[in-house]
């Protein structure tokens, strides 16, 4: 029996039964291609990162630099379970360009620095797997 009929215990390649609606359907509103590509995501590697005290959740304070086209933004990201200011140093992380920027205590947030829960629901960031050039947009 191969992998893909529904019977099988494999799930990579079972398809849902007509009128199933997988749980995240349920949540998340279906968007278009336009809507997609509305977000500009972009790779940078993190120039300098220091603490924010003054956050009301723990914070690090992110300089990302985006390339030549971009520059270096700014971000506030809630990564301190995880991650020390030095290790994200030079790390490339994953971030939306275009969103406006918005004001976090004393500090202006330019990018929203993206992130996944763990199993605990403390952020890991998304990052590409090998380097890539800074400023890359995610298609």
């Amino acid at each position: 029996m191969s992998g893909t009929s529904p019977e099988s215990s494999d799930p990579r390649g079972s398809e849902p039964a007509p009128g199933d609606t997988p749980p995240a359907a349920a949540t998340a509103p279906v968007i278009t291609a336009d809507d997609f590509n509305a977000v500009d995501i972009r790779v940078g590697t993190v120039a300098d990162a220091k603490p924010f005290p003054e956050a009301r959740k723990p914070a690090i304070r992110l300089w990302i630099d985006f390339g030549p086209a971009f520059g270096i933004r700014r971000s506030s990201a809630q990564v301190t379970r995880h991650y020390t200011p030095d290790q994200l140093i030079g790390r490339q992380v994953c971030a939306v360009v275009n969103l406006p920027p918005r004001q976090i205590g004393p500090f202006v947030s330019e990018v929203l620095t993206l992130g996944m829960p763990d199993s605990k629901g403390e952020v890991v960031l998304i990052r590409p797997d090998h380097k890539v050039p800074d400023g890359g947009r995610l298609f």
